[in-house]
């Protein structure tokens, strides 16, 4: 029996590191989507125009929501990928228990989606300048301030979040059991035609407006956070209860 104690932020740690160089790629497929994102959003994400009998206007409007639209489907499919069992099996490489490793694939998908935000929200700039440089398009700015620009990063890392969290819930659900590959598009799409048939507004339309209609932005924030860190320690309860090697 070894006799070193082992420490669980240190082991959280050692793994953290281990796992973003072991999901580089997923980086990697970050970059490609967002640049795929960053060329649909060459057409602008919306237009409108006005003429008359001696002047016709179009306008084109160039923003990053494409990019963001892009990169929460990224995290999504990123935060059910690091639970299949090919990744969870590289833990087994430290002495670690199913704490450790949730938390520091937590901190992957955390880190995964600040960053994927970050570049998301600045994107817009990019696609300003590829619009007036390359489709000689005339560009007005709306002027920015350095806090409207924290406040958009903050504002879609709660989303990107909160989406891996919910990606991440999904994946334990189908290392769970393999119906729920089946069960939850099942239950969305039930859900949808269900509402339909009875002439009332989609559920999810008010899981939507729940988050996105919220006006406060500390509120929103409370409520974006409650729901994270909620569905991260429901995929925990299920993980745990898992056998180790399964």
């Amino acid at each position: 029996m070894s006799l070193v104690t082992a420490n669980l932020m240190e082991t959280v740690k050692k793994q953290y590191g281990f796992k973003l160089k072991a999901n580089i790629d997923a980086f990697s497929s970050l970059v490609g989507i967002q640049l795929l994102a960053i060329l649909f959003s060459l057409n602008g994400s919306g237009s409108s125009g006005t003429f008359s009998e001696t002047l016709s206007l179009d306008v084109t409007y160039y923003s990053a929501d494409i990019v963001v639209i892009f990169t929460m489907i990224w995290a999504l499919v990123t935060a059910i990928t690091i639970t299949t069992k090919p990744y969870r099996s590289y833990d087994f490489t430290f002495v670690t228990n199913r704490l450790s490793s949730n938390l520091s694939n937590m901190l992957f998908l955390l880190t995964a989606s600040l960053l994927g935000t970050i570049t998301a929200v600045l994107s817009r700039y990019l696609i300003q300048v590829i619009g007036y440089f390359i489709m000689h398009n005339q560009v007005y700015l709306t002027p920015t301030t350095f806090g409207d620009i924290f406040l958009g990063i903050a504002a879609g890392f709660l989303y990107i979040f909160c989406i891996s969290a919910i990606g991440y819930l999904i994946g334990t659900l189908v290392q769970v059991n393999k119906l729920f590959v089946l069960l939850v598009p099942g239950l969305i799409i039930g859900s949808i035609f269900l509402d339909a048939s009875m002439q009332r507004e989609p559920s999810l339309m008010g899981i939507f407006q729940f988050y996105l209609m919220e006006s406060s932005i500390l509120l929103f924030a409370i409520k974006m956070l409650l729901t994270t860190a909620f569905v991260f320690g429901l995929s925990f309860i299920i993980l745990n209860r898992m056998e180790v090697r399964r």
